[in-house]
């Protein structure tokens, strides 16, 4: 097995996550179709769009799923480049996600697979017992489920909390978050959005959300909003954009499509 490049040694306390220009093609069809973003430390970032809009592609295509071709743009993570690196490589450089329909993993439980991802970071596997029981504890993660095989025979609820949990463990720089809330009930959305949230102010994380609704957003606070159509931003703005959402749908944006997409600058430096 390669060892990880040491430009993504993960030693930065301030992290950038830059999607550029990307296009995505899968099974032979063109995706995604020239998004652009970029996520800082700290920021929690919404991407919000229909179903085929392209949402989950660009998770995907973040984290390197198989089968998901870059034909054009770049990912890059500090200035690293991830195209070509594998999935665990991105997520030794400090990319993390939760996934709509996580896998079960018969044999394994969920503090022997942290220990493991810990121990292969340079970490300590000694204390990890310590951390998974206090994370278990914060978002409401059943104890005797910490030795079940991983996502074995658990609900759709327990199966985000467990994703929670290892989020708190192993404190990644970008979480990748695709529809977080998708089968959650009330209570677990909300103890799983407020452990990242926590996550935002006390580890510095930088949130990805991809999302259909904006209840999620009722506790994890989302700094951007991006409207994803037919593979492309079509605007990007505050929270205020996800409560218009509620109240017009996409409609204005669908109806919209002839017109191209204007890249849009958050203040700061303009983008290269």
């Amino acid at each position: 097995m390669n060892k990880p490049r040491s430009d993504l040694a993960m030693s930065e306390s301030i992290s950038e996550l830059i999607v550029e220009s990307l296009h995505v093609r899968v099974g032979g069809q063109m995706v995604l179709n020239g998004v652009d973003l970029r996520v800082a430390s700290g920021e929690v970032h919404a991407v919000m769009g229909p179903n085929g809009s392209g949402k989950s592609t660009l998770a995907y295509a973040i984290m390197g799923r198989p089968s998901y071709e870059v034909t054009a743009g770049s990912i890059t993570l500090n200035g690293a480049d991830l195209v070509d690196l594998s999935p665990w490589e991105r997520a030794h450089a400090g990319l993390f996600s939760t996934q709509q329909y996580p896998t079960e993993v018969p044999g394994v439980g969920l503090e022997i697979m942290l220990e493991e991802a810990v121990a292969a970071t340079g970490g300590d596997r000694s204390a990890v017992e310590a951390q998974v029981a206090a994370e278990a504890e914060l978002v409401g993660f059943d104890p005797d489920l910490l030795y079940r095989s991983l996502n074995v025979d658990l609900s759709g609820g327990e199966m985000k909390r467990s994703e929670a949990v290892q989020l708190g463990v192993l404190r990644p720089r970008i979480a990748i978050l695709d529809e977080l809330d998708s089968g959650l009930d009330v209570d677990a959305l909300a103890a799983v959005s407020h452990r990242i949230e926590l996550a935002t102010h006390q580890d510095n994380l930088g949130v990805l959300a991809i999302t259909h609704f904006s209840r999620l957003l009722t506790v994890l606070h989302a700094d951007v909003v991006h409207i994803l159509i037919d593979g492309v931003i079509r605007e990007t703005g505050g929270p205020e954009l996800a409560a218009q959402l509620e109240d017009t749908g996409y409609d204005p944006w669908v109806d919209d499509r002839s017109v191209a997409p204007v890249e849009i600058h958050l203040g700061g430096d303009p983008w290269p």
